[in-house]
């Protein structure tokens, strides 16, 4: 009511009379009827403006929570992805510090075992299958070999964490053949090709669980 009021009360103050024509009768009637007319309708004009004011407000308060799905599912994906960047961030510094890893079977073991170990059957394979006709190569491969079982053995034999590993027994027992040999035959003598494959056997076992 107060709105259409409002609509009618412009036109007519925009309205031009004719020219000649006497407006002061027609003026003081609407204004008579104005009076009549606005007081009722002022509280219900006051409460639509309320009922408006209160609408457009809600407008951005509605986009934050909800009414915009495509902006909120973005931004919560985003999120996402950055809480799994910063879980593989936090994982690799985990990784780097911690003093234990997996083996192929699973198995928790000392980094710095597994990594000895696996030296020396890298090492000593290379050894073993290196032509001996090449003097200067077959000497630097053996001499590779000798001192990464030197360095295992001085820092895990015996060791109660790895002495029940089947890494453990296997490179225990291919040193032990190897040495073995060469204290009954002299460090000069060839190595039989019965007992390198016996050794590579060894190894190959070792490999497989480390």
């Amino acid at each position: 009511m107060a709105i259409i009021l409002a609509a009618t009360m412009c036109s007519i103050t925009s309205f031009k009379p004719a020219q000649g024509i006497k407006t002061f009768d027609f003026e003081d009637k609407v204004q008579s009827r104005s009076n009549i007319a606005l007081p009722p309708s002022e509280p219900l004009s006051s409460r639509r403006q309320l009922i408006v004011s209160a609408g457009a407000s809600l407008v951005p308060t509605a986009c934050c929570y909800g009414l915009s799905p495509s902006m909120g599912w973005a931004e919560e994906k985003s999120s996402d992805k950055e809480d799994d960047d910063n879980k593989g961030i936090v994982g690799d510094i985990t990784s780097l510090f911690d003093p234990n890893e997996k083996t192929k079977k699973g198995k928790v073991l000392p980094k710095a075992y597994l990594k000895s170990a696996r030296e020396v059957v890298k090492t000593l394979r290379e050894s073993l299958n290196e032509p001996p006709d090449d003097i200067a190569k077959f000497r630097r491969t053996a001499d590779s070999a000798k001192e990464s079982i030197r360095e295992y053995l001085g820092s895990w034999r015996g060791k109660q964490t790895v002495v029940q590993e089947e890494s453990y027994v296997m490179l225990e027992k291919a040193i032990r053949s190897l040495a073995n040999f060469y204290s009954k035959a002299g460090p000069s003598a060839p190595l039989p090709e019965e007992v390198k494959s016996e050794i590579l056997d060894y190894l190959n076992i070792a490999e497989e669980f480390l």
